[in-house]
């Protein structure tokens, strides 16, 4: 799981990926239309599009029976597994503050 973490979050650590994906959380969209929406060239769409896909955060397919139009859209498994990573975090830190504030109060409750 680490390494599917940190993949994505190497995806994301650059903002025109993070465009992208703000782009798709309105609903699926054509490349070129994610390239005009984020002020991009098509060829620096696909490469932003391709490391997106490599880390399953994004998939494409085509539209109507046509191959040629690719309407790329978010897959919702990467960002739950990034979800979960992230509570774990925060649950790490809250145990923390929580500890602290324990700390805090037993020496104030000390003082008096």
């Amino acid at each position: 799981m680490a390494s599917d973490i940190d993949r994505i979050l190497a995806a994301l650590a650059a903002p025109p990926r993070r465009r992208i994906v703000d782009q798709l959380r309105r609903g699926p969209r054509r490349a070129g239309e994610l390239a005009a929406a984020c002020r991009m060239s098509m060829p620096a769409m696909s490469r932003h599009l391709r490391v997106l896909r490599r880390c399953g955060l994004v998939e494409g397919g085509g539209v109507n029976d046509d191959g040629r139009v690719r309407m790329y859209r978010l897959r919702p498994e990467p960002f739950a597994g990034l979800r979960a990573w992230l509570g774990a975090v925060e649950a790490f830190w809250s145990g923390q503050l929580e500890a602290f504030k324990a700390h805090v109060e037993e020496r104030k409750g000390r003082r008096r």
